[in-house]
């Protein structure tokens, strides 16, 4: 079953349940995934829409210290609950250890020395980390280790 049958089996359960966040959450991805389909006339395989989806968490997590600086509880239960919905299409999250040594290899795969080499570093971790870590958690390591 591909991921985006995996969506709308998901919208069609949330319906049913009357589960109103986790409807939200999936329709939000349906969306942006048949946005991008349009707009760069393609159709999305499993690793394009793991994509949407790391995008679509990626905006609720920035957007939810905003939200909790404006004390508005009410919303910051629904987005923690859509991060937690979204996150269950993402494949297996790497831990901040694994993220660490995957970016001492691409310094040292890149010969790496100073902060002005930064982005060869990020260049050549990105593709192998896509969808599994944060890129602001990669490159708060980078910077650590370039530095």
């Amino acid at each position: 079953m591909s991921l985006k049958d995996k969506l709308m089996d998901d919208l069609k359960s949330a319906m049913k349940d009357k589960d109103t966040v986790r409807k939200n959450a999936v329709q939000m991805v349906r969306a942006s995934v048949l946005q991008v389909e349009k707009d760069n006339k393609v159709t999305l395989d499993d690793e394009g829409v793991i994509e949407v989806v790391a995008k679509e968490v990626k905006k609720r997590k920035d957007v939810l210290p905003e939200y909790e600086k404006s004390g508005r509880d009410d919303l910051i239960s629904d987005l923690k609950k859509e991060i937690e919905v979204l996150m269950a299409y993402l494949p297996q999250q790497l831990s901040e250890d694994e993220v660490e040594k995957l970016v001492i290899e691409a310094i040292e795969e890149t010969s790496a020395k100073t902060m002005k080499d930064i982005g060869k570093v990020m260049s050549a971790i990105m593709p192998k980390t896509k969808g599994r870590a944060d890129g602001k958690v990669i490159n708060q390591f980078v910077k650590k280790h370039l530095s």
